[in-house]
C-alpha cells in the first residue's frame, strides 16, 4: 500500500526558519532507515507559502492567488511517499520520525489502479501506465 505522509506547516516553517544541523542529521538517519527497509519512495521539504501560489478552477479558467497564505491546518511544509503493508505499519514508521513536540503529520493512502473499478477502462489503464513509464525516465 502506498501512502502520502503530509507534514503540516507551523509558524516556524512559514517564517522560513530552517531546521538545525541536529534536526537535519536526525531526519537524514530516519530517511536512510526507511530507504534501507524499502519503505521510502520520495520525500521533500517545501518552501514557505510566500514563495508559492494557488490556482482555483472556476468556470474552466484558473484564478491565481499568490502566497503567503494564512496559517491554517491545510498548509503543508513537506511530504514523504512511502510504501508499507498497511496503514498501521505506516503509522509505526511515522511515530519514529524525529519531529519537535507539537509537530503534526497526516497519513493518506494513495489510490491504486484497482481502486477505480470499471471506470478505469483498459484504454485508460494503458494510458496511465504509459505516462508513468515516461515520467519515470525523466
Amino acid at each position: 500500500m502506498k501512502f502520502m505522509v503530509i507534514v503540516k506547516a507551523n509558524r516556524d516553517t512559514e517564517a522560513g526558519v530552517m531546521p538545525s544541523t541536529e534536526m537535519l542529521a536526525a531526519m537524514g538517519k530516519f530517511n536512510e532507515e526507511m530507504v534501507k527497509a524499502g519503505v521510502m519512495q520520495a520525500g521533500e521539504g517545501l518552501h514557505p507559502t510566500n514563495k508559492g501560489a494557488r490556482v482555483r478552477s472556476a468556470g474552466g479558467q484558473g484564478t491565481v492567488s499568490r502566497g503567503p497564505f494564512g496559517l491554517s491546518s491545510d498548509l503543508v511544509c513537506g511530504f514523504w511517499l512511502i510504501e508499507t503493508k498497511s496503514l498501521d505499519e505506516a503509522i509505526d514508521w511515522m511515530k519514529r520520525a524525529p519531529f519537535d513536540s507539537g509537530s503534526e503529520i497526516e497519513i493518506r493512502q494513495v489510490f491504486a489502479a484497482e481502486d477505480f473499478g470499471e471506470a478505469l477502462t483498459p484504454e485508460l489503464r494503458e494510458q496511465e501506465e504509459r505516462l508513468r513509464a515516461q515520467a519515470g525516465k525523466k
